[in-house]
């Protein structure tokens, strides 16, 4: 799964990498380790809970082998999911994704291996991503866009924006019709306060990007997009891509993001599941647009097709919501005159 990075992230410090030697297949196995008793086995379907419970626990990502039941019989209800949910957003429980790793097997028993430290910034990455997939209840939205007429106007107009020293790419577009879109359902623009259960809207856009460095995924922030035109967007974005690949960007550079959007098109492949890059509660995924035969009109045409990826947190936004804003990113990929004379 592709993901977007934590904000705040310092990256200035170069990591520290250390390799040791790898070890001998020949050496002496080690002795192996006494045997425990493996716990006993629960068998499926042994949890007492209705169909509806189970649906709705599997929509939230909880196991319910990890809930107690305070229906008849120990049954699991719908409101003990909840109270579940809750005692782990307040630290409360702890589930069973978030509970001690186990300790790994010795791998040199099997060949050589080596170990590397992690560097800072991937120690950062992991812990965000971590907590970010254990607080937020993800649901992706997989849609297609028709992007012909847009990359005929990309076409058109990328000598015009090189003129003014941007790069009209497809990403740039994209940022557009989100920015419509986010104006239509401010719901995809807010962060979640469980504890004071509020919904926190946002009366301004800052888009995050995600950019593929050396040193890892870093989401420099491009603010306040909604007041500026496609060129100026252009332009900003290539330039704090540049220095973003260059490990020149400030740390308050990628702080602020209200939404997020990263672009796999380049290197290929179609659709993932991006990782909501908390406190945000959206993020859009693009993969490789490719030409696919549609029908037209009754007709089979050569259309060139973008799949888009939403996730999203489902506390806030709702399946329904969900496919709303897919369809509205759709719409303005696919009249991007229309999208820019209106955005």
């Amino acid at each position: 799964m592709e993901e977007a990075a934590a904000e705040a992230v310092e990256v200035e410090e170069e990591p520290e990498t250390k390799q040791k030697e790898p070890s001998s297949a020949a050496q002496e196995p080690p002795s192996p380790a006494p045997s425990a008793s493996p716990p006993p086995a629960i068998k499926p379907g042994s949890v007492p809970a209705a169909p509806a419970t189970r649906r709705f626990a599997r929509e939230l990502g909880v196991d319910l082998q990890t809930v107690k039941g305070t229906g008849p019989g120990g049954r699991i209800v719908r409101e003990d999911v909840q109270e579940h949910v809750k005692g782990a957003l307040t630290g409360g429980v702890t589930t069973a994704s978030v509970a001690a790793t186990p300790p790994l097997p010795d791998f040199s028993k099997w060949g050589p291996i080596e170990r590397h430290s992690m560097p800072k910034i991937r120690q950062v990455i992991a812990q965000n991503l971590s907590a970010a997939w254990n607080q937020i209840p993800h649901v992706t939205q997989f849609g297609s866009a028709d992007a012909t007429a847009l990359e005929a106007f990309r076409q058109r107009n990328k000598a015009a924006a090189e003129a003014c020293g941007a790069k009209l790419t497809p990403t740039v577009l994209v940022l557009k019709a989100i920015i419509s879109a986010l104006k239509t359902f401010p719901q995809f623009n807010a962060s979640i306060d469980p504890s004071a259960n509020e919904i926190i809207l946002k009366r301004y856009i800052n888009l995050g990007i995600a950019v593929d460095t050396e040193r890892g995924l870093l989401v420099p922030v491009i603010k306040n997009v909604d007041h500026k035109n496609i060129y100026e967007l252009a332009a900003e974005l290539r330039e704090l891509g540049d220095r973003t690949r260059k490990n020149r960007v400030a740390p308050d550079e990628l702080q602020g993001g209200t939404f997020s959007i990263t672009n796999l098109g380049s290197l290929g492949g179609a659709s993932f599941t991006p990782i909501v890059n908390h406190p945000e509660v959206a993020i859009l995924g693009i993969g490789q647009g490719r030409e696919e035969a549609v029908i037209v009109d009754g007709r089979i045409e050569p259309r060139l097709m973008m799949p888009l990826c939403l996730s999203y947190d489902h506390r806030v936004i709702d399946g329904a919501d969900g496919v709303r804003f897919i369809n509205k990113l759709i719409e303005s990929i696919q009249n991007p005159e229309h999208m820019l004379l209106g955005g």
